[in-house]
């Protein structure tokens, strides 16, 4: 009898445990990857192999028209804040606190970030990875603006924008400064572990708000070796064979029109893009090489999200868990020569790279996964709404009921939620602005205003037509290109992009660092 009594009486303990976890909001877990371009995920056409993420997506929904900043800083500090990263200071780089207000080199604190708003209602807020929000001139010690000060109850990871995946400085625990790293360190894996242990202790009946944002692939190219083996021969076909398989896959899976046709880039290589024939065998051994240690990197990365996905189930938190996954910006042509053919196949089918406001830059994977499958009404399914990453806190905030605290003012975010997408409906239509080291763009609808750099005349696309900006049409639609450049210019001065800074990297540095000693974000 006491047997029966106590076995239903574990029943109804977890009859009841079972009901408070649904009726917590859901657990949110943001993952963040870095550099990686639009076409690198086996979902979005790639041979890279990434089973994991294309779980989440086939049970999630895929946006084909989701776009960043741009440039790694910048687009975190849109996707913390929810606003465009200049009007929270973050308008270049944590290179250098210019003292102007869109570009302090780090978030302002008249902003708060998506983790003291999710704590603020309610939330245990976690981040492993890399950080990339503080000036670098405060490196050295806490001023404000390190993750445990933003928001997040417990912070593993790297302050900095680059370095090596073996031996990355400087790494915090919490405020804590790390020295001194085991000989097998890998910082993918060292960041997946870190996510893992804060899952593990998390207690189940609050909701949790993670997120994890990778390293990977940023440059430099480094990986195991048995895992560069493992993808060698997949690129022994050259990019030119990869670019059209993936193209073709894209065509399969609804991200691109069926009668579109794949354009070679031949303006980004200053004349002609040599094909896969014209390189010699070293180069083409070397090509071979680096996008294969690319592609582990990638994989190492996904293997770290399997794990993540996994520790949730055991831990009974996957029905009331929330995954979304995105890349900072686009693949990257700083590798040189060879690096440039590679991000040429990364960003398949677009235009440019990292750091300029064509489609090759601000187009980005993004995935949004409910764990419970009866909320997934887009399961598998496509979204080529235009969506963007100022829009990922409100989106956050709308899957959590959560209140925008009543410390702070800015509540009125040009970022919108993206649930209305997820559950089939239209989202509202806006105006999208871009702005990075005077690369400059503006969505509208279906046209888009875009320039190189602030020297660079003006160029108008219609992206219905010519989602690959081929063709100038400025001279076309005259007064639709004076439209958007009013535009632009509204909200350029509105939200402190200007005025304009085209010096080059080291001597914008140099410039405002004597211009204002002070390095440490402080007034």
């Amino acid at each position: 009898m006491k047997r029966v009594l106590f076995t239903s009486f574990m029943v109804g303990v977890v009859a009841l445990g079972a009901q408070a976890r649904q009726s917590l909001p859901p657990h949110i877990v943001l993952i963040l990857c870095d550099d990686m371009g639009f076409s690198d995920l086996g979902c979005y056409g790639s041979e890279i192999r990434t089973p994991h993420i294309d779980s989440l997506a086939m049970n999630g929904i895929r946006f084909s028209q989701f776009k960043n900043t741009g440039r790694s800083c910048p687009s975190r500090a849109a996707l913390l804040t929810g606003h465009y990263q200049h009007e929270v200071g973050m308008g270049w780089m944590t290179a250098v606190d210019e003292h102007r207000p869109g570009y302090r080199g780090q978030i302002s604190r008249e902003f708060p970030t998506i983790a003291e708003i999710m704590k603020s209602n309610g939330y245990r807020t976690y981040m492993s990875g890399k950080w990339h929000v503080t000036v670098d001139g405060a490196f050295d010690a806490p001023n404000g603006s390190y993750p445990v000060q933003r928001g997040f109850d417990r912070y593993y990871g790297g302050l900095h924008g680059g370095g090596s995946y073996y031996k990355p400085e400087p790494l915090y625990n919490d405020l804590t400064r790390i020295t001194g790293l085991p000989e097998n360190y890998y910082y993918t894996t060292a960041i997946t572990d870190s996510a893992v242990s804060f899952v593990r202790q998390h207690p189940s009946d609050e909701p949790m708000f993670l997120y994890v944002a990778h390293y990977a692939p940023h440059l430099p190219l480094q990986a195991p070796v048995e895992r560069v083996k493992e993808c060698l021969d997949r690129y022994k076909v050259g990019y030119d064979v990869l670019r059209e398989q993936r193209f073709k896959r894209q065509k399969e899976l609804g991200l691109v029109p069926r009668e579109m046709k794949l354009p070679v880039f031949h303006k980004e290589f200053g004349g002609k893009r040599p094909a896969w024939t014209d390189l010699d065998e070293t180069r083409q051994q070397q090509w071979t090489q680096s996008m294969a240690t690319y592609a582990a990197m990638i994989e190492i990365m996904d293997d770290g999200i399997g794990r993540l996905v996994e520790t949730i189930r055991q831990k009974g938190m996957l029905e009331n868990t929330v995954f979304l996954f995105l890349s900072d910006n686009g693949s990257t042509n700083e590798g040189g020569f060879l690096g440039q053919l590679m991000a040429d196949l990364s960003n398949t089918p677009y235009r440019s790279y990292k750091q300029w406001c064509f489609q090759g830059g601000t187009s980005t994977p993004f995935i949004l996964t409910y764990g419970k499958a009866a909320r997934n009404k887009m399961k598998g399914k496509l979204c080529n709404q235009p969506a963007h990453i100022i829009d990922i806190l409100p989106t956050c905030m709308d899957m959590a009921s959560a209140h925008y605290p009543t410390q702070y003012n800015h509540a009125d975010f040009p970022g919108i939620s993206l649930l209305p997408a997820v559950q089939g409906k239209k989202l509202q239509k806006r105006t999208l602005f871009f702005e990075h080291q005077s690369s400059c763009a503006v969505i509208s609808g279906h046209w888009k205003l875009v320039r190189a750099n602030r020297n660079k005349a003006w160029k108008l696309i219609d992206l219905d037509n010519d989602p690959y900006e081929t063709k100038d049409l400025s001279k076309q639609y005259p007064q639709k290109k004076d439209e958007l450049e009013q535009k632009w210019n509204e909200w350029a001065r509105t939200c402190h992009v200007l005025p304009l800074e085209d010096k080059k990297w080291t001597q914008r540095i140099n410039y405002y660092k004597q211009l204002h000693p002070n390095q440490r974000g402080e007034k």
